[in-house]
């Protein structure tokens, strides 16, 4: 038998750690899985690394680079992700538990590589547009950039989900330019050095990063600048001790907490115990209680209904928790594995046994509680547990102490206000569900919930249809919650990535404004080109260039015809008897017909490296144009993002047109950006 690995850390660049400390048992049977190194870290030589290698090798590159990394960082790791399941196994976890941290973290990379290649740049400033006049005349405007913080970021994983946990927080940080210090919770961190280890040995990843730490921080916290940013997730307590951490406070450096808090599931008053809403709640609550054995931060602790139902919604989670099978998960059949860790085990019990004071135990493993497998007698398993308050408006123990494990609370309230209001009494959760068939009663809940949740699921027969369920963070919306969740952010698709940015506000002509954002703003100075511009290729695109299109006189034809051809007949277009007495005092030529007509004035008809139109954004129509007059455009390009090449494409990218259609008096009619994909050149002959 082989003995058990000692973990290593990941620091500057090589793999520390030959002397066995701490033992990390297996979950399942008690056996001894890998051992923390005893050596000590040099914590002044990790800062530095991320500092003087990390930091600039990141900064050498800008988003679209990075975006790019990461999609291939996630094939890299969906490629092996057999190894990271396999890694996993002595955590307790069933494969569908793992395949939330395995693959649900590799989704992540790919989704914030989505985000890079669609949402950012190709260089290192975001502009956070629009701009803003600052002067009548437009000579002094404002906007906003955010630039990378030329910081580093340490990140603090909790135990149950050592790999989501990791990618969820370096994906936005490493789009963002940060380099990365990765510090796992010590009960699962075999699993988080497995997927490091398997990170760098993809080759892809810039030099100085990520670097990985197992076991203590030390004296990093003593080393960590203003332009830092700290996260954590863990326990509300850990969280009030790390973010009062002296240097934090005296610099001012960001700390952003996702804590453990007690979410709940609320059942309205109007569904009854025929309705779907009934057994899709009956489901939600102990699909909840049981995935990762509860070990969730988005878990349901407190179970809300009227009280005309408390008794059959017992009923119907207790049948359907008693099915669940519990053991080792390759045992078949198994449809919960154990708690993380018999450190873990305990302390369940011990909350268990404190919210049990004063409340009914309506379900336990107190008889007849035999896990199936080999040595699971010494394992970390804990039967689901249900208990009820009958008065929890009163009984504040149960919106104050969480059992964080296969344990929910049922709770039954005599008026819906009063379940709003019994909802906040958690002081701040993850994420809440009301499930009704009633959308004046969704309508009706949703002030009081959001102002203390960070997420809110509203359930009925539709949506239960697709649903990703209760405990289920994505990447494109907003994980955390206020008060004792933490009070911070994480994901939230682009919003993650601002939290590793420095936001800056910046003033100045159109002209210095347009240089700064890498964006053209109106009124600044532009290229005048001598070809026309859709005739270029991406590369030969330059931010600036500029088409003052031929002119059009509006006819009363044009709008008959445009008419007749759209089949609007608006009476403003039509009717002179009524369009003399609208505020516009005449008819008037159709919007759209206007934009067409602008089209007409710019668009090279001509095959060329214009592929395709496939977007239009911020239109606005000005002045009304009226019969008689005087149109003229000006294309100018405004931003370009680049596309990473596809196999199944021609190579190019996307520029946004400015344009600005204007009447004989110089009055601006019609303001919009449309987009466009153009071809590159491709490789020379």
């Amino acid at each position: 038998m082989n003995a058990a690995p000692t973990l290593q850390s990941y620091v500057a660049g090589r793999w520390v750690g030959a002397r066995a400390s701490k033992a990390l048992r297996s979950s399942l049977n008690g056996a001894v899985v890998a051992h923390m190194h005893a050596e000590t870290l040099d914590f002044a030589e990790l800062v530095a690394h991320a500092r003087g290698t990390g930091l600039p090798t990141l900064l050498n590159t800008h988003f679209q680079d990075r975006a790019r990394v990461l999609k291939a960082l996630a094939a890299y790791l969906m490629e092996h992700k057999e190894q990271l399941y396999a890694v996993s196994a002595p955590t307790g976890a069933t494969r569908s538990d793992s395949w939330i941290d395995v693959e649900g973290g590799i989704g992540t990379l790919f989704a914030y590589a989505s985000i890079g290649g669609k949402d950012l740049p190709s260089s290192n400033v975001l502009h956070e547009g629009p701009a803003m006049r600052l002067g009548a005349d437009n000579h002094f405007i404002g906007s906003h950039v955010m630039v990378p913080k030329r910081g580093i970021a340490l990140h603090i994983n909790a135990f149950n989900f050592p790999i989501w946990g990791m990618l969820e927080k370096f994906a936005p940080s490493f789009l963002a330019g940060m380099p990365c210090l990765v510090k796992p919770a010590s009960a699962t961190s075999y699993v988080a050095e497995a997927a490091v280890r398997l990170m760098m040995q993809s080759g892809l990843l810039p030099a100085g990063c990520l670097q990985l730490i197992v076991g203590s921080t030390g004296d990093v916290f003593e080393r960590l600048e203003e332009t830092d940013v700290v996260t954590f997730t863990g326990s509300a307590d850990t969280a009030l001790m790390l973010k009062a951490h002296p240097n934090l406070l005296r610099k001012s450096i960001p700390f952003n907490a996702e804590a453990d808090s007690l979410n709940c599931a609320l059942l309205a008053p109007d569904v009854t115990p025929d309705d779907p809403e009934f057994e899709i709640f009956i489901k939600e609550v102990a699909r909840e209680m049981s995935a990762k054995a509860g070990q969730k931060c988005t878990a349901i602790r407190r179970v809300i209904v009227p009280r005309h139902l408390q008794d059959a919604v017992a009923e119907g989670l207790k049948a359907r928790l008693s099915r669940i099978v519990v053991g080792d998960p390759a045992v078949a059949g198994v449809r919960m594995g154990a708690l993380a860790s018999h450190e873990q085990q305990s302390d369940v019990m011990d909350r268990v046994a404190q919210l049990a004071e004063g409340n009914e135990i309506l379900l336990s493993g107190a008889e007849g509680f035999a896990p199936l497998g080999e040595g699971v007698a010494n394992g970390a398993f804990f039967a689901p547990t249900l208990l009820l308050c009958r008065n929890p408006g009163v009984n504040q123990r149960v919106h104050n102490v969480e059992a964080f494990g296969p344990v929910s609370t049922l709770m039954p309230y005599d008026d819906y206000d009063e379940a709003l209001h019994l909802a906040t009494l958690g002081r701040g959760s993850l994420v809440g569900t009301v499930v009704t068939k009633t959308p004046a009663l969704a309508a009706h809940a949703v002030p009081t919930f959001a102002a203390w949740h960070g997420r809110l699921l509203v359930l009925d027969r539709e949506a239960a249809l697709e649903s990703t369920g209760h405990g289920s963070p994505l990447p494109k919306l907003k994980h955390g919650g206020p008060g004792r969740a933490g009070g911070g952010e994480e994901l939230g698709g682009l919003r993650a990535v601002k939290h590793y940015l420095q936001r800056c506000a910046v003033q100045g002509s159109p002209t210095m404004m347009g240089a700064v954002t890498g964006e053209y703003q109106r009124g600044g100075a532009v290229i005048e080109s001598d070809i026309h511009p859709f005739r270029r290729y991406f590369e030969d695109v330059q931010v600036g260039m500029s088409l003052l299109t031929h002119r059009r006189t509006v006819s009363e034809a044009d709008i008959a015809n445009f008419g007749g051809l759209s089949g609007d007949y608006f009476y403003m277009h039509f009717d002179e008897v009524a369009a003399k007495a609208s505020p516009f005092g005449q008819r008037i030529a159709h919007g759209y017909f206007v934009l067409s007509a602008a089209a007409g004035l710019f668009v090279s008809p001509a095959p060329g490296p214009v592929l395709a139109n496939y977007g239009l954004e911020n239109l606005r129509f000005v002045t009304p144009v009226a019969i008689g007059d005087t149109i003229q455009a000006r294309l100018t390009a405004k931003r370009k993002i680049d596309r990473p090449p596809r196999d199944d494409q021609p190579s190019q990218g996307v520029i946004g047109w400015d344009v600005a259609v204007t009447n004989q008096r110089g009055e601006l009619c019609a303001s919009y950006e449309i987009l466009t994909l153009v071809a590159k050149r491709g490789p020379a002959a």
